[in-house]
């Protein structure tokens, strides 16, 4: 993954009531299962009196990186469809917490997915989204008669060196975005002639 989308910030939203119903997404950015805990926790505290706290979360990686709860709704009614909109607005790390205040009326399993889904759905269409991009630390070492060409390199890619350490070679550190990693590595060894080493993390 060389970039991802996620929210900027945290954000809510309340949709119109659905037959006397109310329902408030609570979104946020998170980086692990427990930070989405954490907002559930909270949500939890803030809004007592809910009669439901239905949640989703996806976070980057391979694999199976995602949660979701329907918190006492019948089964797949709410979690699933708040994880749908997570994954068809085509952001990660991110938590959303629905929150329902019951209205006296069953909303049925269909009727439940639409309100549960669309909550969520309109919050990601109001909410702030960026882009990253993911970077790797690239660790360049290399003799003082190499410097010329380094300093020529990075000026080329506008390039600042995170850290500098001069000793008997030059010891320097970049981030650089993953998908540039192979090429940069590439030039460095090219203008060097080899002299300098690459290591990434």
């Amino acid at each position: 993954m060389d970039e991802f989308r996620t929210l900027a910030r945290k954000f809510r939203a309340e949709m119109d009531p659905v037959k006397g119903s109310r329902f408030l997404a609570l979104l946020a950015p998170v980086s692990s299962a427990e930070e989405a805990a954490d907002r559930l926790k909270g949500a939890r505290a803030e809004f007592p009196d809910a009669s439901h706290h239905c949640w989703a979360w996806r976070l980057r990686g391979p694999g199976d990186h995602f949660r979701s709860s329907d918190d006492g709704e019948p089964g797949g009614s709410a979690g699933r469809p708040i994880l749908q909109q997570i994954d068809g607005h085509g952001v990660v790390d991110v938590s959303i917490i629905v929150v329902r205040w019951f209205g006296g009326t069953k909303l049925g399993v269909g009727g439940l997915m639409r309100a549960y889904g669309g909550a969520a759905g309109r919050a990601l269409d109001q909410a702030p989204i960026h882009t990253i991009l993911v970077t790797r630390r690239v660790n360049v070492v290399h003799p003082y008669e190499c410097s010329g060409a380094i300093q020529g390199l990075l000026a080329a890619w506008q390039l600042e060196p995170v850290s500098a350490t001069y000793g008997s070679d030059v010891r320097l550190a970049f981030d650089i975005p993953a998908r540039d990693l192979e090429r940069f590595q590439a030039e460095i060894l090219d203008r060097t002639a080899a002299l300098a080493t690459v290591s990434s993390t």
